[in-house]
């Protein structure tokens, strides 16, 4: 059985994409490198923030369901999302700038022995930076040459995501038997699993907690996260053993940016699998991405209804010369 290479993106619900792309360009300095719908409700934007190259392991990916009501945070929920940084100074940088900005924060922490820094935005989407000062494993991203953040601080990818269960033996079962996940080491209620070459771009911590009450999905909270695998035939074994566990599964979806299977491995817990490539560059030059609205070969017979049923959102950027502060 071919490993997860580890992960590959998340996707959340936010309260406004307008917002969104705000928060991420300007405060996160995450490039936006996709603008385009969801595929099974056209209605809704689907923004992709990623590293310089939209590199699979590195996007954030957004949906804004018209009319959903906020989440509220509790247990079986994926309720954090990690991004990797350069390096402890990283860390310090990003307090400050988050003090600056009037972003709220946890302060600096350390966990399993990595410098942390755990933040919140408008929604009350949770995230935490976390150092790659001596990390091992998945190489990270390209941060965004031309963002707001200088290069030595800035976001290269995703680190570990956080899942938060009731029923921890299950989970953990799932992880281990069925994903192939190894627990690494534990603090507290928190347990830290990684898979494939491991370190912060394949990890996975679960804290178990039977107290809290169940999350409730709306925005501010997390859809599904997403795992690489390297190409279509490594994921039709995932396709194949997925159901040997009993799990019921979406079985092939093409989302043209790459391949996938959804599998929901406990209550309010979907995880994709989804290839590599093709990627985001297929479609627009490398000095635009992200600027126009992107539709799916499927979809572009419709555009003239999807573009009057989205609002218009400006995000153009290769017009502006960001200050790097």
């Amino acid at each position: 059985m071919t490993s997860l290479k580890g992960l590959h993106h998340v996707t959340a619900i936010t309260s406004s994409a307008e917002k969104n792309y705000e928060f991420f360009t300007y405060v996160l300095g995450m490039r936006l490198v996709k603008k385009t719908v969801n595929q099974d409700d056209i209605q809704t934007y689907h923004l992709f923030f990623a590293d310089d190259k939209g590199s699979p392991g590195t996007d954030m990916t957004f949906f804004d369901f018209p009319g959903i009501p906020k989440g509220s945070h509790g247990t079986n929920e994926i309720f954090k999302t990690g991004f990797r940084v350069p390096n402890d100074a990283a860390i310090e940088y990003w307090a400050k700038r988050f003090d600056r900005l009037g972003v709220k924060h946890s302060g600096i922490k350390e966990q399993f022995g990595k410098k942390t820094l755990s933040f919140v935005d408008f929604d009350d989407q949770q995230y935490q930076l976390v150092s790659d000062q001596n990390n091992k494993g998945v190489e990270s991203g390209t941060p965004w040459q031309d963002g707001p953040i200088p290069l030595e601080y800035a976001i290269t990818g995703l680190g570990p995501i956080f899942v938060r269960i009731a029923q921890f033996d299950y989970f953990k079962e799932v992880l281990e038997k069925a994903m192939l996940f190894t627990e690494i080491d534990q603090e507290g209620s928190y347990h830290l699993f990684e898979v494939g070459e491991g370190g912060n771009g394949a990890q996975v911590v679960v804290e178990h907690n039977a107290v809290l009450p169940q999350a409730q999905q709306g925005y501010g909270t997390v859809h599904h996260a997403a795992f690489r695998v390297e190409d279509r035939s490594v994921l039709e074994e995932w396709i194949e053993r997925m159901p040997k566990f009993g799990f019921q599964t979406s079985g092939y979806v093409n989302r043209h940016f790459f391949e996938s299977l959804y599998a929901r491995v406990a209550p309010q817990i979907l995880f994709e699998f989804a290839t590599d490539g093709p990627g985001f560059m297929g479609d627009e030059p490398y000095e635009t991405l992200g600027e126009k609205l992107s539709l799916p070969p499927f979809l572009e017979p419709k555009r003239n209804e999807i573009e009057k049923s989205v609002r218009s959102i400006d995000t153009v950027r290769s017009t502006i010369e960001f200050k790097k502060e």
